[in-house]
């Protein structure tokens, strides 16, 4: 349905209520979910618990990353280390 109609995008049968602020479509009062104090659908809110999920799983510690943070440890350590060792001197 267009923007203009007046009828919901999902429900052309149904009077639009508001208008989803993600993809601009008519949204009927089925249709609508309040997230944030903001309008949007359905399709729209699954785009952005998508686009959270792969934020969440991006941050993960993986494996290299727990390699590299160790491997950061000792380094900083071990120049610790061995600076003490020259001023012991």
């Amino acid at each position: 349905m267009s923007l203009g109609s007046g009828r919901c995008h999902y429900h052309p049968d149904r009077a639009g209520l508001g208008i989803c602020v993600e993809c601009r479509n008519v949204i009927c009062v089925e249709c609508t979910t309040q997230f944030e104090g903001i309008n949007r659908c359905a399709t729209c809110l699954g785009k952005r618990l998508e686009k959270a999920r792969r934020l969440v799983a991006r941050n993960d510690w993986s494996f290299g990353n727990l390699f590299l943070a160790a491997l950061c440890v000792l380094i900083v350590f071990g120049g610790l280390y061995g600076l003490s060792a020259l001023l012991a001197d």
